[in-house]
């Protein structure tokens, strides 16, 4: 009896902490790794709290969002459900068929940028010294965000795409022949559009949101708060935030480096930013237009 008693006792512990979660982390160095934590590791090494973790969570639902935080950035858009910060990016459920494309992209355009940083060697691909000499003005953290972006909209796009393929043929047959069969077939195809349409409309609403707030956009400014913070302590040898993170303390990155001396003079100048979230807000809102042009003849 007392071992089965000690065993409900470390059950119930083990349920305190909570299930460990796959994530794969890349850092500003280009290195990956996969890390298996639970919440509460995950909330500490990020410095985020349970509300915002929550957002992440698959089995819950939760609306398209971009949120500013102190020291992170959390990212919760459909299947992309990240954690972004100065020096790192955290990625949920990596294995996962959508996820899989976005983690290879991450591989392939932060990775370059390590590459650059030792003994100022050149890249195998001349492509990517050229990539990595543009992106090395941008702080990492919206390296990474850009990458979840240009993720998330050619993906809503490429399944308007294959809707668009569907529908047009289907409504012409319909107009041919009015059968149960066509009909119910345009039915299936309205209601995946309406889906569809709703899901492309909320991550067109938070970029919206996020452009006409100035000070939301400031606060995803991650590298320029890191060193407005450490600006009085300057002779220190470095930022000694984020104590469970094993990247801080490391030099930053040439790239944040450079950004950082970029922006630090203006706290209000968001221009950067506006740029990136404007050419994607234009994407997406490209993507529902579509939408709305299939779905107008489907009501009949």
């Amino acid at each position: 009896m007392a071992a089965a008693g000690a065993g409900a006792g470390a059950g119930s512990e083990g349920k305190k902490r909570g299930a460990s979660r796959s994530w794969i982390l890349f850092d500003a160095a280009g290195e990956e790794r996969v890390l298996d934590a639970d919440k509460y590791a995950i909330m500490h090494r990020v410095d985020i709290n349970a509300r915002d973790l929550r957002i992440l969570d698959p089995l819950l639902s939760y609306p398209s969002t971009i949120l500013g935080r102190e020291r992170a950035i959390v990212l919760n858009l459909e299947h992309i459900k990240a954690i972004i910060t100065s020096e790192e990016v955290l990625l949920r459920d990596p294995s996962d068929e959508n996820v899989i494309p976005v983690v290879e992209e991450l591989r392939r355009r932060l990775a370059p940028s390590s590459a650059t940083q030792h003994d100022g060697k050149e890249n195998l691909s001349g492509q990517h010294d050229v990539e990595g000499a543009e992106e090395d003005e941008s702080p990492f953290e919206f390296r990474a965000l850009e990458v979840t972006l240009e993720a998330i909209c050619s993906f809503l796009d490429a399944r308007t795409t294959e809707l668009e393929t569907d529908a047009y043929p289907a409504l012409d047959e319909l107009t041919s022949k009015i059968s149960s069969r066509n009909l119910d077939r345009v039915r299936k195809l309205k209601s995946g559009m309406t889906r569809l349409t709703a899901r492309v409309q909320k991550v067109r609403d938070e970029l919206e949101q996020l452009l006409d707030d100035d000070d939301d956009m400031a606060d995803l400014y991650l590298s320029r708060k890191l060193a407005g913070a450490s600006s009085p302590v300057s002779g220190s040898g470095g930022p000694n935030w984020f104590p469970a993170s094993p990247t801080i303390g490391s030099k930053i990155s040439r790239a944040s480096r450079a950004s950082v001396a970029t922006v630090h003079g203006n706290e209000n100048d968001v221009e950067e930013l506006e740029m990136l979230l404007e050419a994607y807000f234009m994407q997406i809102d490209g993507t529902l237009n579509k939408l709305t042009t299939v779905s107008w003849p489907c009501r009949f």
